[in-house]
């Protein structure tokens, strides 16, 4: 396609607080706001009233028109409603929109259009800023209420992956980072502050957790994602999700919306490419993707779901009714609204070959259960045709304008759908928020190596240190990024830690990946390598007089992204560390310097060169705004790394798939290589060391209906104070149906100072135990069952229940 969906410039951020998250300034009515209904006002104008009540009373005032105006959305053709300086025209949105518009998309983006042809900023233009991204959902907003005949108020969705996606908002880690500290309240915190700064420019739906169950390290998106397990990303997104919105309705004034994505199988594309058929039956499904979008339909306020480009089965999700509707709703209760994945409707006829024309693509959509089509309107135009035609009801588009309309009554959008403006600057990375990345990004950092005691490293034996690696530099922040107010990359970092504690810092650039790294641009121009043979040589001559080196490696916003288009790819055939790296690291290595190494990246990497020579070695993921600070922490031991792999790292491409809840017939050899992987699930080391007892059952023996207890000790039996995450695992000796050998159900992080212990517990329910019987339908079998704790999914002491 020629067309792209999402384009940010990625670019290259300081702190004090986290306390008080929770209590901010309230979003101040702006000029012009809603007042209190005068008396004799509609139902729909009564903020006292009953939502269900307002919403009826509303939906029997609209045309057929206005109910569809509020099943689009707009975003490329914005320029239709923007003056020539990019600012909303009231005027020519009441010529090209008489109706209304139910959804904006992105208000913060600026360079926009068929001519521009992006989605956000493509280095040419800056996107908005916080004031003026206010500025401009307030005109529109002005315009929907007292332009339209309703003066119904616009949903505005913004995408916040990892924090806010606009410029200057605060980036936290990247998803499958934050996803490594296992530390739901943490993850609580990172989006309160991001709904915060959304609201505070007048958004109020965020297109954010992804909560798709990631089983390809080829996949470009896999950074996107909280990993390979169905518990911890269903734990993750739940609580990203109550960070958002909360967990009571209406939203508070300092809350937004959230939106599910993407449901579902995208985790495991054909062939590791992005939007490829999910070749997975429906028990895996249930079982392996399911599971993280029913525990959060179920256990929160979530307000939407977003399908995902993939098919499955011969069914694209977009057109797949025993997916949006049977299992959605009707099984899983979901009331919220279905928005679609961009141009994801109009996919159908231009990528699946699914339908011929747009009003065919929109009646699959429609009939499937898809309520929003974004990103403009194509297919959805033709409704009112459908309707006509007796095609599509007019009770179908009742039922979707009803869960949009109940979304903005539950947002307060009817009462203040305002921003105000002259504080979103103030309300944008301020102190508090800045010290939360910091926090996040140290939690967020696994430790994989360190055998030779190396770090934390001591100052007065540093020594004369040498930062090797482009991006030690110019610092990578991951994809569905903006450009903050300011990247602290681990160059500025260790300049200040030297600074500090009397050491000397040299910097080489040793070897670079690519001339530029714009997430959103379409082609990559990858360093030549004559290039890198001359920064290779270069560096090898400075660590000739260097005492301890640190190197950087990994990838950054090009070499691993969203393929969103034909002609812009980001998903890899191999697992290796690209270009030039491995040679750099063999040239750095054979000096004999004390080497450490750091990681930069979205997606797991086959690092078997690494593993075997670097003496510490930590995956840092992408770390966010606070990169260089928590990183200096990490080296010098103000933070002892906790963080653990929430995916299985393999040792080259061949051995995929490649995770650890695998089936017992899995994984039976290969003549030339191992089945077991680089690193597994759930790994990390610290700086001290734990103990973990074994598991100890309150009941060893329950019902198939009954519920016990697990208690199991952990100890710092080192010196200095550190993390753990105890993991709880669950194996079904034997069923009538294959089960896996290992399924995460519990984890607990705790901190601990030395020769200090803490007994923890965790429940087993039902809900842990059961599994899809032959006949699709959930049980708890009688049997054994294995119950295993640690401090990975491999080094596991077990105990065993009986269910009878």
């Amino acid at each position: 396609m020629g067309i792209k969906r999402r384009e940010f410039l990625a670019s290259v951020g300081s702190m004090a607080g986290i306390a008080g998250l929770g209590s901010v300034p309230a979003v101040a009515t702006a000029a012009g706001a809603a007042r209190a209904a005068a008396p004799g006002a509609p139902l729909y104008k009564q903020a006292g009233a009953p939502v269900d009540a307002r919403v009826e009373d509303l939906l029997r005032r609209m045309t057929l028109e206005e109910k569809i105006a509020q099943m689009q959305c707009l975003w490329q053709k914005k320029p239709a409603v923007q003056n020539a300086d990019s600012s909303f025209s009231p005027d020519k949105a009441v010529a090209a929109y008489p109706n209304g518009m139910g959804m904006f998309a992105r208000p913060s983006d600026r360079l926009l259009g068929n001519a521009a042809n992006v989605a956000g900023n493509s280095g040419a233009t800056a996107n908005r800023g916080p004031r003026e991204t206010a500025e401009y959902v307030n005109a529109v907003q002005k315009w929907a209420v007292e332009r339209t005949r309703l003066g119904i108020p616009v949903l505005m969705h913004e995408e916040a992956l990892h924090g806010y996606t606009a410029r200057e908002a605060t980036c936290f880690p990247q998803a499958i980072g934050l996803a490594s500290s296992f530390d739901p309240a943490l993850v609580t915190q990172v989006f309160s502050v991001a709904a915060r700064e959304m609201r505070a420019r007048g958004a109020n739906l965020a297109l954010a957790p992804v909560v798709d169950v990631a089983r390809d390290p080829r996949w470009g998106r896999i950074e996107e994602t909280y990993g390979e397990d169905p518990h911890l990303c269903g734990v993750i997104g739940k609580a990203a999700v109550i960070g958002f919105s909360g967990e009571t309705l209406p939203l508070a004034t300092n809350k937004v919306h959230a939106t599910l994505k993407h449901m579902t199988g995208h985790g495991q594309p054909e062939s590791g490419t992005n939007i490829g058929p999910a070749n997975v039956g429906e028990r895996a499904l249930r079982e392996d993707f399911f599971p993280p979008f029913e525990k959060i339909i179920k256990e929160t306020k979530i307000a939407a779901v977003m399908p995902s480009y993939n098919e499955i089965d011969g069914q694209p999700s977009h057109a797949n009714r025993w997916l949006l509707t049977d299992v959605l709703r009707k099984e899983w209760g979901f009331k919220g609204a279905t928005v679609s994945d961009y141009m994801a409707v109009n996919e159908l006829i231009t990528r699946h070959s699914l339908a011929a024309t747009p009003k065919e693509a929109a009646l699959r959509a429609i009939k499937a259960g898809v309520d929003v089509e974004t990103p403009d309107p194509l297919g959805y135009l033709t409704l009112a045709e459908l309707v006509r035609e007796k095609r599509i009801s007019v009770k179908e588009i009742d039922d979707s304008v009803r869960r949009i309309l109940r979304l903005k009554f539950d947002a307060g959008l009817f009462e203040n759908p305002y921003a105000d403006a002259a504080k979103a600057d103030a309300l944008t990375a301020t102190p508090d928020a800045i010290e939360l990345a910091r926090e996040a990004a140290r939690r967020s950092a696994v430790l994989l190596k360190n055998d030779k005691g190396l770090l934390p490293l001591q100052p007065k034996r540093v020594g004369k240190m040498l930062l090797l690696g482009t991006h030690a530099r110019d610092t990578p922040i991951g994809g569905y990024s903006d450009i903050p107010r300011h990247v602290v990359s681990i160059y500025e970092g260790l300049q200040k830690e030297a600074q500090a504690q009397g050491f000397s810092l040299a910097y080489a650039e040793g070897v670079r990946l690519t001339e530029e790294r714009i997430w959103g641009k379409d082609q990559i121009v990858f360093t030549k390598p004559d290039v890198n043979a001359r920064l290779i040589a270069e560096a090898v001559e400075a660590a000739k007089s260097a005492d301890t080196i640190v190197m950087v490696l990994g990838d950054n916003e090009m070499t691993a992204r969203e393929a969103w288009a034909d002609n812009h790819l980001g998903d890899r055939t191999t697992l290796d560390l690209l270009g030039q790296q491995n040679d750099l690291a063999r040239a750095i290595f054979a000096l004999g310097k004390p080497t450490v190494v750091l990681l930069l990246n979205g997606r797991p990497l086959s690092t078997t060169l690494l593993a075997e020579r670097a003496d510490a070695l930590l995956e840092c993921w992408y770390l966010g705004q606070e990169t260089g600070h928590a990183v200096a922490d990490l080296l010098f031991g103000r933070a002892n790394p906790g963080g653990k792999l929430p995916v299985t790292i393999a040792r080259e491409v061949g051995q995929l798939p490649m995770y650890y809840n695998r089936k017992p017939s899995s994984r039976r050899g290969y003549i030339d290589g191992t089945t077991s992987p680089l690193y597994p699930f759930g790994y990390g080391l610290s700086y001290t060391r734990f103990e973990i007892s074994a598991p100890r059952l309150a009941q060893a023996r329950i019902g198939t209906a009954g519920s016990t207890r697990v208690e199991v000790d952990v100890r710092n039996v080192g010196s200095l104070r550190g993390d753990e995450v105890v993991q709880l695992y669950i194996r079904d000796d034997v069923s009538s149906v294959t089960r896996p050998l290992l399924e995460l159900k519990g984890f607990q992080r705790v901190s601990l100072e030395p020769g200090e212990s803490r007994r923890l517990s965790f429940d087993i329910k039902p809900s842990d135990l059961w599994f899809f019987n032959g006949d699709m339908k959930r049980v708890v079998e009688p049997g054994t069952f294995s119950i295993f704790v640690g401090p990975n999914s491999v080094d596991l002491k077990k105990a065993t229940l009986t269910v009878a």
